[in-house]
């Protein structure tokens, strides 16, 4: 779970700053179009539009924006003709990398993405290079700041609705659930009080790779950033795992 742990730090650090900016809006709007296009405009009876409204509020992401690209999608209206893709590749290092996208012209993505790997050291693969390697986990975050449990009560509550585990980290608790159970625990643990800061069913490895080569770790670093800042990313996920020591020498 450490390449997981890792990187989704790294990331919500990051989106702190790009929420400032309002980058993340654009890439919520467009999940929560592609979950209203699939299941319908009615969050009740889709989950994946609910867990999609649920992050944009939590970014703070306005109601106007949030009802904009329930109807784009729902409705058939103009941006609702994105699809779906993934890419997959090797970071240096020999770090296994993910890439979900949404695009309207995959021409043109796929050429950006093969770019962005190529230029830090790495290649982009075929489908199913290293896919194999991950499987699908649901996280569910909290923020430890003003969070009236502790991890013992979390913890307990969590097992209780189905979860499998729970990772503490220095800002934030993760709980770990099968794609299965994540509703039932989200839901049970909300019900009970609990505010989850992120919700996401997603990909973690097998096993990590750690990396200590100083600059083999920057460009990690510098191609994961680059992809994650991709317009048409939505997410992306590694199995990298770099030591405390060498990250804090990047900054």
């Amino acid at each position: 779970m450490s390449g997981h742990s890792k990187w989704s730090t790294i990331k919500r650090k990051k989106g702190k700053t790009d929420a400032a900016k309002g980058v993340v809006f654009t890439k919520l709007a467009r999940e929560i179009i592609m979950a209203a296009k699939a299941g319908g405009g009615n969050p009740e009876g889709n989950f994946r539009l609910r867990i999609a409204v649920s992050n944009a509020k939590a970014a703070n992401m306005p109601n106007e924006n949030i009802k904009r690209a329930i109807e784009k999608g729902a409705g058939g209206a103009d941006g609702a003709n994105y699809e779906e893709l993934t890419y997959e590749g090797y970071g240096p290092g020999g770090t296994a990398v993910i890439v979900k996208a949404m695009t309207d012209n995959r021409n043109r993505t796929a050429g950006e993405i093969r770019h962005i790997f190529s230029k830090n050291g790495g290649n982009m693969g075929e489908t199913g290079c290293v896919s194999w390697m991950f499987k699908e986990k649901g996280f569910l975050t909290i923020d430890r700041v003003g969070c009236e449990f502790s991890a013992d009560d979390l913890m307990l509550m969590a097992l209780e609705y189905g979860a499998d585990d729970m990772e503490e980290g220095e800002d934030a608790i993760d709980i770990i659930t099968s794609p299965n159970a994540f509703q039932a625990v989200k839901e049970g643990m909300e019900k009970d009080g609990v505010v989850f800061l992120e919700s996401e069913i997603t990909m973690t490895a097998d096993t990590s790779v750690v990396v200590t080569d100083l600059d083999q770790a920057k460009y990690v670093l510098r191609m994961m950033e680059a992809l994650d800042d991709h317009d048409d990313v939505q997410n992306t996920y590694t199995n990298f795992d770099v030591p405390d020591e060498i990250a804090e020498k990047l900054g």
